[in-house]
């Protein structure tokens, strides 16, 4: 969602959304004029994976010009919102997403093109991407690293207002909820707008509006590029999420030059906690046009007739990075790549996508699915049951539920609206963290299905923890 900040008026944003700030120091920054024509080539790879570090993602955007980038890696978000979602994104930004390689395509030098354009009649179009996997977050005791080197629009001035390019992270139970914005957690890596040589770098969590993220604000610091402007040359753009301190931190970085961090004891435990227990993030690259936040700023509306058309946000690379820890973090299978066996055991909190979700940590290690109640639902993609039919299914299951509440656990196949074709039922186990495994029948079924596990009960109240499921055959 982006929201953004403080010290410059704005028009309110809707409850869910993303966030973007305002910094005082931005009118400090002062605007120049006209348009620079500097550009950088691609560095055409991946930086080398420092010491002690793992790469777990990766695009280095190569390709033929005019190339959509790789849908293994990424979705294309279109139109004004998500399906049901808040309008204009949440921000009131003013242009439509398209999967027209003139608003986004690979350049053929290694580099994304993101770019906006402006019609004869005066509407814009423009493109946003996020990574097919959400599920980017370091291990106990680990670090993680997400990183991008990226133009912003080489625009300045008048001719800039609107502009809004980003790099950022979303909370995964966002995708496919949209109202759980912002305790879901949300980390802007590099926001730009109206062309200021400025980078922001923000943290949304908490509660809309106020909260101890100061919503629809954010916690955020901004800092000019070191030595070219944001606007004349690549810079590289890295936040890290570190759990091998106490308390935890949150750190970005421009050049390699940190210029703003959050600590866990910043924040109380519960805020902290919505927004790290889930399975992970996934990661955004967009540019906006209008909106709140370039509005704040500028002090008028967004985009004006002196902003101009056509210049794109270039994207050299972007990587994750591990670090430490005593696990590895589990991959998402790539779409139309790799399967996941039904006959292997399926951790919960690895969905592919949720509504009503959050984890916890387990008492028998990693995450679990918790406090799942009526209407909830998980999703796992390209499960593969093979040509042999399953006789059962079992789930790890707990329950501290209140007596009398108890409920479904449901195994349904390519929609979460289809009839089941299993379920277990569930009581009260003798607490939250009191684990059991538990069968129950399936009807036949081969080959590879997208599995959704949903949760029905006749209460409304919370009825059981999740661990994890697997089929027998």
């Amino acid at each position: 969602m982006k929201r953004h900040s403080s010290a410059y008026p704005r028009p309110p944003l809707v409850a869910s959304g993303r966030g973007r700030r305002l910094l005082a120091a931005a009118s400090a920054l002062g605007v120049a004029l006209g348009m620079a024509t500097v550009t950088l080539a691609a560095r055409a790879a991946v930086p080398p994976t420092p010491s002690g570090w793992t790469l777990t993602f990766s695009d280095d955007f190569t390709g033929p010009a005019g190339a959509l980038p790789s849908g293994s890696n990424w979705i294309f978000d279109t139109g004004h919102s998500y399906p049901g979602g808040p309008g204009n994104w949440g921000t009131g930004e003013i242009q439509s997403y398209t999967t027209n390689p003139a608003n986004i395509s690979l350049d053929g030098s290694g580099n994304l093109r993101i770019t906006p354009l402006r019609d004869g009649a005066g509407n814009w179009t423009s493109a946003r991407i996020e990574t097919q996997r959400t599920n980017f977050k370091p291990v106990e005791g680990g670090v993680l690293r997400i990183e991008g080197r990226i133009q912003m629009p080489n625009v300045t001035g008048n001719a800039a207002l609107g502009y809004w390019p980003a790099f950022w992270a979303l909370g995964s139970p966002y995708r496919g909820n949209y109202q759980n914005w912002p305790a879901v957690g949300e980390f802007d890596i590099m926001e730009n707008v109206n062309g200021i040589n400025s980078v922001w770098g923000v943290l949304h969590c908490g509660v809309n509006p106020g909260g101890p993220c100061n919503e629809t604000s954010g916690i955020g610091a901004s800092r000019a590029c070191p030595g070219s402007s944001c606007q004349s040359a690549f810079h590289t753009y890295r936040f890290e999420w570190d759990r091998s301190v106490n308390p935890e931190q949150l750190r970005w970085y421009v050049d390699g030059q940190q210029y703003h961090s959050i600590s866990e004891s910043q924040l109380d435990a519960g805020t902290w906690n919505n927004m790290t227990s889930h399975s992970g993030y996934f990661i955004l690259l967009n540019v906006a046009i209008g909106g709140g936040f370039p509005n704040g700023v500028a002090g008028r509306a967004t985009p004006t007739a002196s902003t101009v058309s056509g210049v794109p946000m270039l994207v050299d690379y972007v990587a994750v990075w591990n670090r430490g820890g005593t696990s590895t973090p589990p991959s998402s299978p790539p779409p139309g790549g790799s399967t996941v066996s039904a006959y292997s055991t399926i951790e919960a909190e690895a969905f592919n996508a949720q509504s009503g979700v959050r984890t916890e940590s387990c008492s028998e290690g990693g995450l679990n699915l918790a406090y799942l109640a009526n209407g909830d639902w998980a999703r796992y993609d390209r499960v593969d049951f093979g040509a042999t039919r399953p006789v059962d299914f079992v789930a790890r299951v707990a329950s501290g539920a209140a007596g009398g509440v108890s409920g479904l656990v449901e195994v349904r196949l390519d929609s979460p609206t289809a009839t089941p074709i299993g379920s277990i039922a569930v009581a009260n186990t003798g607490g939250w963290q009191s684990w059991r495994s538990i069968p129950g029948n399936v009807s036949a079924v081969t080959g590879v299905h997208t599995v959704y596990l949903t949760f029905t009960s006749g209460q409304p109240s919370d009825f059981v923890n999740v661990n994890w499921f697997t089929f027998r055959h």
